[in-house]
């Protein structure tokens, strides 16, 4: 009796720890890839249509996603990429706030031995730190409108002047961006930026910004906002200062979000630089090939194209952001 008592107390304790045991078993144990993603924020509609992305394609590929909203603050993405690692997830994935600051915890995540996946924008750090960088050519986008401002004032005779709402100090779109149109615009000597100044990639930056451009300068022939919503904000503070935007002042943006592409096909805007941010599904593909152990490209490109009035007409019944 007292043999049959002990063996039924060691099955039971044996019960015990194994319950123990599926109640907290590792992250892995189930098989399913856990990717830890840390969102620039919610600034833009752009950005809302890429979380949106990424979230169905996590779900359509059947990967955990541990979503993090950093809200445009690069201490809120170092937190969430520790977090991530202290978690052990498969693979992490973000879209940097700014360019500098990330070699310290991209150097931690690679001890770990969790691959890193840069979507949307660059960092200046260690290439050898991450798998790949996946996104837009920020600098072709910027030679895309600069190339386009370039022949439609190529009769002038007299400076035109421009006026440039800067995406967030830092970022890698900003940066680019930037570069690409002040290149492009070299070509036209009368093509001078008179004023160039940060919206944060808001609308309400957007407008706070054009308000002080138009106040300081009587003359604006052409603003260059670095995304649509910066250039959506921007057009109600001319029309509120008595200009017609598209007309009195061309207005040339990126990114071809809904808004923006409407404010095109209306004529309020006159071109657009496309920047897709429906990355999501390249986004869970690649994750899984460098969970893998598979060798990806370096960098891999999203295909775009630009818009005119017209096209923008033809392509907005079935537009998907």
């Amino acid at each position: 009796m007292k043999i049959k008592k002990m063996v039924a107390g060691l099955a039971v304790s044996l019960l015990a720890i194994g319950g123990l045991a599926a109640c907290g078993k590792d992250k892995a144990d189930d098989g399913k890839l856990v990717l830890g993603f840390s969102q620039v924020g919610s600034e833009s509609g752009w950005r809302t249509a890429n979380t949106e992305s990424i979230k169905a394609a996590a779900a359509e590929a059947g990967i955990e996603l541990r979503f993090d909203d950093a809200q445009q603050k690069q201490e809120n993405q170092l937190k969430a990429i520790r977090q991530f690692i202290a978690d052990k997830v498969d693979v992490i994935a973000f879209s940097p706030v700014v360019v500098e600051g990330w070699d310290a915890v991209l150097k931690e995540a690679y001890d770990a031995g969790i691959p890193v996946i840069l979507t949307d924008r660059a960092v200046n750090s260690d290439a050898k730190y991450y798998k790949t960088f996946l996104g837009s050519d920020f600098v072709k986008e910027g030679r895309l409108a600069g190339e386009w401002l370039v022949n439609e004032e190529k009769d002038a005779t007299e400076d035109v002047n421009i006026v440039e709402l800067q995406g967030t100090t830092g970022a890698a779109p900003a940066i680019d961006r930037k570069k690409g149109f002040a290149e492009a615009i070299a070509a036209n000597p009368h093509l001078k930026v008179i004023a160039s100044q940060t919206g944060d990639f808001t609308r309400a930056g957007g407008k706070q910004v054009m308000e002080q451009f138009l106040k300081a300068n009587p003359k604006i022939d052409v603003l260059f906002a670095h995304n649509d919503d910066m250039g959506l904000g921007a057009l109600e503070a001319i029309v509120a200062a008595g200009k017609v935007p598209g007309k009195d002042i061309k207005i040339i943006t990126i990114d071809a979000v809904r808004d923006g592409m409407q404010a095109l096909a209306d004529g309020k805007f006159n071109f657009i630089a496309e920047c897709s941010p429906l990355l999501g599904p390249q986004l869970m593909d690649l994750a899984k090939k460098v969970h893998a152990g598979e060798t990806v490209p370096a960098r891999i490109l999203t295909e775009e194209t630009t818009f005119t009035q017209e096209t923008a007409k033809a392509a907005l019944p079935t537009r998907k952001y």
